[in-house]
């Protein structure tokens, strides 16, 4: 048949990779959680597995991944910082960073693919931060000043709180995500990209 022969668009290989970031992810969320200066929206560590599902995945299967931990999120099961699961997280003012997470991972991810074979941690820092902050905060400060009702710049200077430990977060990612690229090439979007492209996908 005619399609007999074309690479399957979506090979096994990732959808389990898919599956594995989607349970660091919730992992990252066992420390815990908490909130500073009265901000609804609690500090985490699983924006961390965000940027780190787009660093090492790429566009569409960060995505994805982020996407199926959500799912999960919302059929109930306690897998967001805190113990946090169900439809009524979607419904309260932290929705939008929520999100904020599926864009926000998709946009790391291109970074890094458009990074080519051998992203420096520069670059991967730079795409953590435009995709796992940047994207994240735009979704998450529209939305928690329409749900509270507070003027947008409030809720913007409110967010700020949480810059520090972003840029942190995305410095760490690059250099966790560099390390397992040294290690792993397959792990550089790009790479992935061509193997798959060559008919070497799995």
């Amino acid at each position: 048949m005619k399609d007999a022969g074309k690479q399957r668009r979506f090979p096994t290989g990732d959808l389990a990779r898919v599956a594995v970031f989607a349970a660091v992810i919730a992992v990252l969320g066992l420390p815990g959680s908490f909130n500073v200066f009265g901000n609804p929206t609690p500090i985490t560590l699983q924006t961390l597995g965000v940027m780190l599902a787009g660093a090492i995945l790429g566009t569409w299967r960060s995505a994805l991944a982020v996407v199926v931990l959500l799912v999960l999120v919302a059929v109930g099961l306690p897998l967001l910082a805190g113990g946090r699961g169900g439809l009524g997280v979607f419904a309260g003012p932290t929705a939008g960073f929520l999100a904020g997470w599926i864009p926000g991972a998709a946009v790391t991810g291109w970074l890094v693919e458009r990074a080519g074979r051998d992203p420096g941690i520069v670059r991967l820092a730079t795409a953590c931060a435009v995709g796992g902050i940047a994207v994240v905060y735009v979704f998450g400060i529209s939305w928690q000043a329409i749900a509270t009702g507070a003027p947008l710049g409030a809720v913007a200077l409110l967010s700020a709180a949480f810059l520090p430990g972003d840029l942190a977060k995305a410095v760490l990612t690059a250099i966790v995500a560099r390390g397992a690229q040294r290690a792993y090439p397959d792990a550089v979007p790009a790479v992935h990209r061509e193997r798959l492209r060559a008919g070497e996908g799995r």
